[in-house]
């Protein structure tokens, strides 16, 4: 009798599942590092059009990203411990260049950001246009602990996390009486309440905003000097750049737990058939309102650190131009895919200062480049996985 049985897909060897894992991670390396490193207009285009040739032939050669997905998901410790080796050593070798960690640091608050906003776009389906309204009053509140009250960052990391999360518990509340479109209407105008509040209130600087935030403190070391380590000296983005990669680590950590938890499943079957899980007995109401206090409370984190590391903040910062390009950033990289956000929020926040050469233009080039993207990959760059479960 004839065997039709047909495994679902190849299996690597253990050998080569960690050379791919390795060759993946530390090619990604290289290529982010000559992305930041490179002035050169003509470079630039040529990076792009290399990373849209990887992504045609992960669409044509779908076995490609299947066996790369098996290889991590085979050796996710050795994946993590590499990984976690190469944003340690990055700064490294970035030629001390301050305006390469710079656009690290924003890169990786904008990533965070985005996998705020995920758990709702991506994992529930919820339009929120006041993730960049969320993010500013993470940055006020902290600010305002330290110049008002003189709060040290470290107690007003959690303080202002926990501001912002009262306010998406307020947005998200009032928020369930409407839907669809109407809903994101109501993101829509909390965003600019926010917005004209910060640039009105007297607290909070008005449109002047908010000056001379100190620099946070270590056992005596000052976020605000140059970070020594075994005898290399790194400029002071440095501490701001390994204080932002551990919140995306921690933002990642989180983001795993919670799609892997009951919340993660209610919030996908929500986003599948509302109806139907209402009558499965979810709480629809509970869990959209708690998706709107998870995006506050990771936003209200990033906004933190933005604050403290550029030492000053304004109601220019945290405009609704923000909000919808943290969902750009969503949507290009991958709903409900935590790599894809990142990579939608690197890709977006390096973008537009890349294609500075191209002056007035730079917008238009921007926009095409991303249509370009989402042209080869539809579902964006890396498109969300079906739920798996052992057995």
């Amino acid at each position: 009798m004839t065997d039709l049985t047909v495994p679902a897909r190849a299996t690597l060897g253990i050998a080569s599942g960690l050379t791919l894992v390795a060759l993946t991670e530390i090619a990604g390396a290289a290529f982010l590092r000559q992305f930041l490193l490179v002035d050169d207009w003509r470079a630039v285009v040529g990076l792009l059009a290399l990373f849209g040739g990887v992504l045609v032939a992960m669409q044509r050669l779908p076995a490609i990203e299947t066996n790369i997905e098996q290889a991590f998901g085979s050796n996710r410790r050795f994946a993590t411990v590499l990984g976690m080796a190469i944003v340690l050593v990055f700064p490294f070798v970035l030629q001390n260049s301050t305006y390469a960690l710079h656009l690290l640091i924003i890169a990786q608050l904008y990533a965070v950001l985005a996998l705020a906003l995920n758990f709702q776009l991506g994992s529930a389906n919820i339009p929120n246009f006041a993730t960049g309204a969320s993010y500013g009053i993470g940055a006020y509140a902290s600010a305002l602990l330290a110049l008002q009250w003189d709060v040290s960052f470290w107690l007003a990391l959690p303080a202002s996390a926990v501001v912002a999360t009262l306010f998406g518990f307020l947005l998200g509340i009032p928020s369930m009486r409407t839907r669809d479109s109407y809903l994101a209407l109501v993101t829509i105008a909390f965003g600019v309440v926010v917005h004209q509040l910060l640039n009105n209130l007297e607290f909070t600087g008005g449109p002047n905003g908010l000056v001379g935030i100190p620099a946070p403190e270590l056992f005596g070391h000052s976020f605000a000097s140059p970070l020594v380590i075994f005898g290399h000296s790194l400029p002071s983005q440095a501490n701001f750049y390994y204080l932002s990669a551990l919140l995306v680590g921690v933002s990642i950590l989180f983001a795993g737990r919670l799609h892997h938890s009951r919340i993660g499943l209610a919030w996908n079957a929500l986003r599948a058939d509302e109806l139907a899980a209402r009558c499965q007995g979810i709480n629809a109401t509970w869990y959209k309102v708690l998706a709107f206090a998870v995006d506050a409370f990771l936003a209200g984190f990033a906004g933190t650190i933005y604050a403290f590391y550029v030492g000053f903040i304004s109601p220019d910062n945290f405009t609704f131009l923000v909000s919808v390009t943290i969902m750009t950033m969503v949507i290009a990289g991958g709903m409900d895919n935590t790599l894809g956000v990142i990579v939608g929020a690197f890709l977006l926040t390096l973008l537009p200062e890349k294609l500075r050469a191209f002056s007035d233009y730079r917008i238009l080039f921007f926009g095409i480049t991303v249509i370009a993207f989402l042209m080869i990959r539809p579902q964006g760059i890396f498109p969300q996985r079906l739920r798996r479960y052992g057995g």
